[in-house]
């Protein structure tokens, strides 16, 4: 590595070596005087010192690779660059302001472990994304307009800024390329995994469809439950007989209320949900009342049930999340503890579409139906078991477009 000051003073560099035995080069580059090929010589005059070139001993060439020991950075892990691929330039170990590239690395692995760049070895950074890594460095520019965001954060709340630096300075990053490619990930075999997995669910739930009226409720809840949390991924495990403490139900007297099926997602918060059988005349009446179509009696009574496990829920607060957690903690990922904070419930009933494919509603039932589930959305969701088929439709073809653009 040669080194020669951009300024007047280039003799500042041997006297640290003579004096201190290292000198520190850009703020990055820490040289021992052993490193040295050649000393300047013995005189000490400023003017016999500024024709002169600095040559360090920076890397050793063996097995394809430049082997850079870590105290040229001040790091405890060595460095290795293979020779094709990457010019040794001073921008692959210097970003903006003097950030040193190495060191940035070396702060989130082991001390012993080895930077790799390029070339055959494992755990090696591919070229290609550690030129992308030296791209997204912040520079001044980006450094600037970070800094003008901090404290506009501080002070804004008492001073009225001439401009908005935060807004300025997520425009800046929304600008900037992204570090991420448009390159797919390599993942097909992992898709068609996940294709076979959503359509062994759809058919299933579509076979049973085709005589649900044999099969006992118990025996729908079984099979949902199978599919539940891949169905629905946010959560993490199913409840079942979840005892609720009642305190309002009759006054002056306490008892518990069981719910069927109960599930929590990956923040521990616990929902509702409530499986009914798939009867095709479950959702509304098929006569107006006043040109309008009311839920039926098994629609109606579930969102009514649905609500009372939520309003008990809710009141038993803290204990209950305390008991919850102590009862079910062998379901539960380690350390998890159930939350109640403003549950919902999901109730699957009833279906929309007749076993020919043909639609269960007219076009009044329809819009109804649609403002039932609305009317009740901040609180519980309302699934047909057509619903069902219908996300899982969905889902199977996203991943087949995905498959197909691989």
């Amino acid at each position: 590595m040669t080194y020669r000051a951009d300024q007047l003073n280039n003799g500042w560099a041997w006297r640290e070596l003579r004096g201190r035995g290292t000198v520190t080069l850009s703020r990055v580059f820490n040289f021992e005087r052993r490193d040295l090929i050649a000393s300047p010589g013995k005189s000490d005059e400023e003017s016999d010192f500024e024709d002169f070139q600095y040559q360090f001993r920076f890397a050793k060439r063996r097995n394809g690779y430049f082997h850079i020991e870590g105290r040229v950075f001040a790091i405890d892990n060595p460095v290795l660059i293979a020779e094709a691929g990457l010019n040794l330039e001073r921008k692959v170990f210097v970003a903006e302001r003097n950030i040193s590239v190495f060191s940035k690395i070396a702060e989130l692995i082991a001390p012993d472990q080895p930077i790799i760049i390029g070339g055959s070895r494992a755990n090696a950074i591919p070229i290609a994304d550690f030129q992308a890594l030296l791209n997204k460095f912040p520079n001044t520019g980006e450094l600037n307009r970070y800094a003008a965001a901090r404290v506009a954060t501080v002070i804004g709340d008492y001073i009225t800024p001439l401009r908005d630096a935060r807004a300025h300075y997520e425009s800046y990053l929304n600008r900037r390329r992204s570090m991420t490619t448009g390159a797919p990930l390599a993942q097909p075999e992992l898709l068609q995994t996940e294709i076979e997995k959503y359509v062994f669910i759809r058919d299933t739930i579509a076979e049973w469809l085709r005589d649900g009226s044999a099969r006992a409720e118990r025996d729908w809840q079984e099979m949902i439950i199978n599919f539940l949390l891949l169905i629905f991924p946010k959560y993490v495990a199913v409840l079942s007989n979840v005892k609720v403490f009642d305190a309002y139900s009759t006054p002056g007297t306490t008892k518990n209320r069981f719910i069927d099926l109960a599930l929590v997602d990956a923040a521990g918060n616990i929902d509702v949900i409530e499986i009914k059988k798939p009867f095709d005349d479950a959702l509304v009446g098929r006569t107006p009342y006043r040109n309008n179509y009311i839920p039926t009696k098994e629609l109606s009574g579930s969102i009514m049930q649905a609500e009372k496990y939520l309003f008990h829920l809710s009141k038993w607060g803290l204990a209950g999340e305390k008991a919850l957690t102590r009862r079910f903690a062998a379901k539960l990922p380690a350390g998890m503890e159930i939350r109640i904070t403003n549950p919902k419930s999901m109730i699957i009933l009833g279906r929309d579409k007749r076993a020919d494919g043909s639609s269960a509603l007219d076009a009044g039932q329809q819009l109804d139906l649609e403002i039932i589930k609305r009317k009740y959305a901040n609180m519980i969701d309302i699934l047909t078991y057509d619903d069902l088929l219908r996300r899982l439709d969905n889902i199977i073809a996203s991943l087949r477009h995905r498959a197909a653009a691989r």
